[in-house]
């Protein structure tokens, strides 16, 4: 960015920020002309990126005190702490969604290749707990990213665009004070933590909301009984406390649950959403369960049917027919509203404590580490261009992943390219890997094409795919 882009970006910022002020010094006052003046911004400075009959709907919905959405949104204000709230809507929404998501399909098409909307990186390998299950507890504290490291990671992804940082790990809080001195560094970007929460006090809380810059997912697997019997006695009853501390200091956070053969009805019930929300808790990944790493427990694999039900239930949450307050992402099944596999840099990848860029959180495989290439040389790496070049990896986007549902496209692109195996534990083949897929990937397939064809789906403006891959499936993005 040269000095005079600087200065405009400074100047616009600035202009948001104060509007920004006001409208939410204004909230207790009169919410809804608040909230009109909020679409207004928005309009603004993300003009097409919405049709006009979007930014109409939202008006009027904001005018509903019923609508479920601003019941929500509601919900979120009246929890958190103010400035919390300024610096979410500065650097998540000005930042990332309406400046960022700009720069990077300019990006994109300068590039010819994909560049992410968030990047998700591990400070460390080292963690407290040994989840069963789970790779990444077996690691210990083999490897760690320096600050540099991760202050390098940051500064070049802003520079393509990006304002969204996903801290996961081992435990990033391992690297406390790391942390911190990123997000005081980099206070005009968003952090969010995947955590164990068995690190969460006072004295880091009051930290956060010094910063503002730093909210959390925390990892809970439903009733005491099922999340302590993967992830440890007493993990439960530390997750409620940090819960406690940070509703008591005005965090915003949500949760990261990873679904099992054994977990999913406790982790879906009403009982379990009117605890987590009742706790502070407003947002939240599901995560179906991965066999990777050697070891991988298969039997954990939810079946086929609780897919099904995970992707009923999931929706049901989030419709008007439902009055939880509480917002649920599933990352397996939630492709249709993304386009398909988001990995290889398309909307997200991932940077291991090693420094290997990995196109997946779930994808131990590399070209290109952060140690000798920039993050613009990474996503133009040869596995990251085979699936820059390959998605969609199935026009059903129930079935997105080159691992879990395609098993054979991931073995030919890791063959093709070349790529390294990058687990730390205990090397994997991308064969031994898929091998574990297979059987899974034959069974939900006629349940995913049966359930595709029965349902409508969405048909965004814009897609973020290769041109060839565009022209083959009839595409065009919308200006």
């Amino acid at each position: 960015m040269n000095t005079l882009d600087k200065v405009s970006h400074a100047a616009e910022r600035k202009a948001m920020e104060v509007a920004i002020d006001h409208i939410v010094k204004g909230l207790d006052k009169d919410r809804t002309g608040e909230y009109l003046k909020l679409i207004d911004l928005a309009e603004k400075f993300y003009g097409k990126g919405f049709s006009k009959e979007s930014y109409d709907a939202a008006r009027v919905a904001v005018q509903d005190p019923n609508n479920k959405w601003v019941k929500y949104i509601n919900s979120v204000i009246d929890d958190a702490n103010p400035e919390f709230i300024k610096k979410t809507a500065l650097n998540l929404g000005y930042e990332a969604f309406f400046r960022g998501t700009k720069t990077i399909r300019e990006n994109r098409k300068k590039y010819n290749c994909n560049i992410p909307w968030l990047i998700l990186f591990d400070p460390t390998s080292a963690c407290n707990m040994h989840c069963e299950g789970c790779w990444s507890g077996t690691y210990g504290h083999k490897s760690n990213l320096t600050f540099e490291d991760m202050d390098k990671i940051v500064t070049q992804g802003k520079e393509l665009g990006v304002y969204l940082y996903l801290l996961t790990g081992g435990e990033p809080l391992v690297k406390k004070k790391e942390i911190i001195k990123l997000a005081e560094k980099h206070n005009d970007v968003e952090f969010a933590i995947f955590s164990n929460s068995t690190l969460i006090d006072d004295a880091f809380c009051k930290e956060l909301v010094r910063l503002g810059n730093i909210t959390f997912l925390l990892s809970i697997e439903g009733t005491p009984e099922t999340n302590d019997a993967r992830r440890g006695a007493g993990h439960f009853e530390a997750v409620m406390k940090a819960m406690n501390l940070l509703k008591k200091y005005g965090i915003v956070f949500g949760t990261s649950i990873c679904y099992t053969k054994y977990n999913v009805e406790a982790v879906t019930s009403d009982e379990f959403f009117k605890m987590i929300t009742d706790k502070g808790a407003r947002f939240g990944f599901y995560f179906h369960y991965m066999p990777v790493g050697n070891n991988a427990v298969t039997d954990l694999l939810p079946t086929i049917q609780q897919r099904k039900y995970m992707i009923d239930r999931i929706r049901y949450i989030r419709s008007d027919k439902c009055d939880i307050n509480f917002y649920p992402m599933d990352f397996q099944n939630d492709g249709e509203y993304v386009g398909g596999c988001i990995a290889g840099g398309r909307n997200y990848f991932h940077i291991n404590s090693n420094g290997d860029a990995e196109p997946c959180v779930f994808i131990h495989y590399s070209n290109t580490n952060i140690h000798d290439n920039s993050i613009l040389e990474m996503l133009q790496s040869p596995l990251f261009m085979a699936y820059h070049e390959g998605q969609p990896f199935n026009e059903n986007h129930l079935r997105p992943c080159p691992m879990l549902e395609n098993p054979s496209l991931l073995r030919e692109m890791v063959k093709r390219t070349g790529a390294h195996d990058t687990n730390m534990e205990s090397p994997e083949t991308a064969d031994h890997l898929c091998d574990k897929c297979e059987d899974y990937a034959k069974e939900w397939a006629p349940i995913a094409e049966e359930y595709w064809k029965d349902h409508k789906h969405p048909h965004p403006k814009y897609e973020n795919y290769a041109p060839k891959r565009m022209e083959e499936l009839g595409l065009h993005n919308e200006e």
